[in-house]
């Protein structure tokens, strides 16, 4: 299937789905780029992980972050929290931040994700992501706000594109591959992507890009979820190769489809599926 076949069998998977679909999609092989409104601001959810992991790096590899350092799981902390592992942990449980920064990205640990921040400044994250040229992302917060509605403002929250995202994830792979150029832009070293990749690729959540794909396909990816919708963003690799790099976004996603089923099912389904086309068709 050529390039321009599969952009058409993408955009018709994405039409009258009861919801709206934005992508962004980057063939290994040629380097061919197809979108839909791949450049769309639209909430990032948990999505927004991934550079605060490469952020948090890059401010290791500059001695203002020790990896090693203790992370104390609070009390005080825990109540409230929808995302990961550690609001069920006995308080106290202690370890060192690399596993913080782990747990941020394998379960969405958004404890973690603050324990990762708290020592940076918010607009720090945003000019890290314009540095390396994610130019449309902006971070807002260290903790998602609880009470949004589903027709919450964009500015309640941090916001990316999936063009954005899919450079982020090419340039981490092309970092712990030893590009030079890659490694300069992201301001770690290839140890540190190859560290990223690594956790990306453990990943728990795997209902989207990943969940139509064969059981042990190699997926480093993100998920995310909020009160607009979900998204995933992956690099899917075949025979230990990247085959395709993909970032979706689902907004306006009802809470029941017509059908009864939570808007979630749909959601994610319609991402496996659009996934599942790329595969049978570089594969």
């Amino acid at each position: 299937m050529t390039a321009s076949e599969l952009d058409a069998r993408l955009q018709a998977l994405s039409e009258n789905r009861g919801f709206d679909i934005y992508w962004h999609v980057r063939l290994a092989a040629g380097g061919e780029e197809l979108t839909r409104g791949g450049d769309a601001v639209l909430p990032s959810a948990s999505v927004r992980k991934t550079s605060v992991m490469m952020a948090a790096l890059h401010a290791a590899a500059e001695g203002r972050l020790d990896l090693d350092q203790p992370v104390v799981i609070a009390k005080e902390a825990q109540p409230g929290i929808l995302s990961g592992v550690c609001q069920y942990m006995t308080p106290g449980l202690t370890f060192p931040m690399r596993d913080a920064i782990l747990q941020m990205i394998i379960t969405s640990d958004n404890i973690c994700t603050y324990e990762v921040m708290k020592g940076l400044e918010i607009s720090e994250f945003t000019d890290y992501c314009r540095r390396i040229g994610m130019t449309n992302t902006t971070h807002r917060t260290r903790l998602p706000p609880l009470g949004l509605s589903p027709e919450h403002a964009l500015d309640h929250v941090t916001t990316t594109t999936a063009r954005d995202q899919v450079l982020l994830l090419q340039l981490i792979y092309a970092g712990a591959k030893g590009d030079a150029d890659a490694i300069a832009r992201l301001g770690v070293d290839a140890e540190h992507c190859a560290m990223a990749l690594r956790f990306l690729t453990w990943q728990r959540f795997r209902s989207m890009i990943p969940g139509h794909l064969p059981t042990m396909a190699e997926v480093a990816n993100k998920t995310g979820w909020g009160e607009r919708g979900w998204m995933d963003s992956a690099i899917v690799f075949k025979d230990s190769a990247p085959l395709y790099i993909m970032s979706i976004t689902t907004d306006r996603v009802p809470r029941v489809m017509p059908n009864g089923l939570p808007g979630r099912v749909a959601s994610t389904a319609a991402i496996a599926e659009l996934s599942r086309a790329c595969w049978d068709a570089l594969g």
